[in-house]
């Protein structure tokens, strides 16, 4: 279903609530918006395929830009509010962006970016203007409302978040199909989830990244009612639930840790009893945070593993979790083959190694062949550099990234197991392990934590955090050393930015894992 069709029928229910503001967008409104935005692109000489991009914050018009893309035959790409001018001039030269949407928010920012950027034809602020970027509503005032009468559907291409690296903008095909027809990975969410007309979905990442963007596009493709946070915040987002009913949720672990970390009377005085189903996906999820998150509010809590290539999909209800905790769950959408490094030779069950998919959405790297490439083996499956392994039912279990991996005196580390240990220690907030320099070893592992209290012991709760671990894990998988720190550096969507801290005890030379995989790579 189209959100048209809503509009049609429902004119007045609201697609998208701001939770902060209250701000309402209707269906009829959204729907009528969308196609003035569609004629006035169309009117600018845009043509199937042309790129619009968007940098704009949490904003109830957010959609509005993304249908008219998605009604016109566009690539529609979404830019991180956090980037640096010159990291946001990199993508929309990047990918040729003809039009961008942007916001009063972002004024300053845009100012900064305009001069380094070359090809766009025009530039609409989301209330208000500035030299070079025209007031959105005067644009779009006095268009015909009505639909254009050739669309065909555009597509999304968004931007790796660039934690490991330069962001890489990930182009699907533009499918040739009219405008009302699902596709791809909001396909298949309106089969796996609970989507419909009465969901209530609380949206509590940016809507730039990739899991909110296609969530809530999902949400008003069923014609639902979306509860939109400008930022997330724990306490606020079980009012939420409680204020509108909430059906729906999507969280990230360090959601969860935050949530768990209120008092007990605080996270038992809201009624979160309208819940049919919580979702959480983009980082690894500690089991215990996650078993501590079922306790709470019931074996409601599913999982799903995806990138934002939308090259494979693997999903795991609360259920089977509780019978094979760690796992990520089961492909339902083509065959996960478990390969060597060489990409060609297939693993055997329980044994880790670089995670393909069959049979998922066709993509490419934009303007990087090779990565593209590397990326896809000689039978056309493509990996995204997770490693990990099957079990002998078919279930994936991550091990971790493939850049993430530690060699220490020839031994291969994974730091995720260290970090899900560390996570379930009651002194300690957020945690990431990482290798560090090692004259003897080559690399060491390191943790570093944030605590709980900033005024902690930290002499006594490193002993604390050793003796944790060392019953819990053998101990070469032990972190060595231990940092404390006021914060983690982490995107908003939980994503760890594991880069930054590598550069901090690197100081510009590479890692050996990463010497040891451009070796293999020849």
């Amino acid at each position: 279903m189209h959100p048209r069709e809503t509009a049609r029928l429902y004119p007045d229910k609201p697609a998208c609530i701001m939770a902060g503001s209250g701000a309402i967008v209707t269906y009829g409104a959204l729907a009528k918006r969308a196609n003035q935005t569609g004629r006035l692109l169309r009117s600018l000489g845009l043509l199937r395929g042309d790129h619009v991009a968007a940098l704009i914050e949490n904003h109830p018009d957010y959609y509005v830009p993304v249908w008219a893309a998605l009604n016109t035959g566009l690539y529609f790409t979404s830019i991180s509010t956090l980037f640096t001018p010159g990291e946001i001039a990199g993508i929309l030269n990047d990918c040729g962006a003809k039009v961008l949407f942007t916001s009063v928010a972002m004024a300053h920012t845009v100012r900064d970016v305009l001069p380094l950027v070359g090809g766009l034809k025009a530039v609409f602020m989301l209330g208000g203007a500035i030299t070079g970027a025209t007031d959105f509503d005067a644009a779009i005032a006095g268009l015909d409302d009505s639909p254009l009468p050739d669309e065909r559907q555009g597509a999304l291409m968004v931007y790796s978040s660039g934690t490991t690296g330069t962001p890489k903008g990930i182009k699907p095909n533009l499918p040739d199909l009219p405008v009302d027809v699902p596709m791809g990975l909001v396909a298949a969410q309106l089969k796996l989830f609970e989507f419909g007309e009465a969901t209530v979905y609380l949206s509590t990442a940016p809507l730039y990244h990739t899991a909110p963007l296609k969530w809530n596009l999902t949400v008003q493709v069923s014609g639902g009612t979306s509860i939109v946070m400008e930022k997330f915040d724990a306490e606020a987002a079980l009012a939420l639930i409680e204020k509108y009913r909430v059906t729906l949720a999507q969280f990230v672990p360090t959601m969860f840790i935050r949530m768990l970390a209120l008092p007990e009377t605080v996270r038992q005085k809201y009624d979160l009893s309208s819940l049919r189903q919580v979702v959480h996906a983009a980082a690894p999820c500690p089991p215990d945070i996650k078993r501590r998150m079922i306790e709470w509010l019931g074996p409601i809590i599913d999982e799903y593993y995806a990138g934002s290539e939308s090259n494979g999909l693997c999903l795991i209800r609360c259920h089977e979790w509780l019978l094979r905790p760690g796992s990520v769950g089961r492909s339902v959408r083509g065959p996960v083959h478990i390969m060597a490094e060489d990409g060609e030779t297939e693993l055997a069950p329980e044994k880790p190694g670089v995670i393909y998919f069959e049979g998922g959405t066709p993509f490419e790297y934009h303007n990087d062949i090779a990565k593209t490439r590397r990326a896809h083996n000689s039978r056309g499956w493509s990996a995204i550099g997770d490693i990990g392994y099957v079990d002998a039912e078919g279930y994936v279990f991550l091990t971790d990234r493939a850049q993430d991996m530690v060699i220490s005196g020839g031994v291969n580390i994974y730091p995720r197991e260290a970090e899900n240990v560390l996570a379930a220690h009651p002194a300690v907030y957020d945690v990431a392990v990482i290798g560090t320099p090692d004259e003897e070893f080559g690399e060491a592992l390191r943790a570093v934590v944030q605590p709980v209290s900033l005024a902690a012991d930290r002499a006594g709760l490193e002993a604390e955090l050793r003796a944790f671990c060392a019953a819990r894990l053998a101990s070469y998988k032990c972190p060595r050393f231990y940092d404390f720190v006021d914060e983690l550096p982490r995107l908003p969507t939980g994503k760890l930015l594991k880069r930054a801290l590598r550069e901090k005890y690197w100081g510009g030379r590479a890692p050996v894992t990463a010497i040891a995989a451009n070796a293999t790579k020849g």
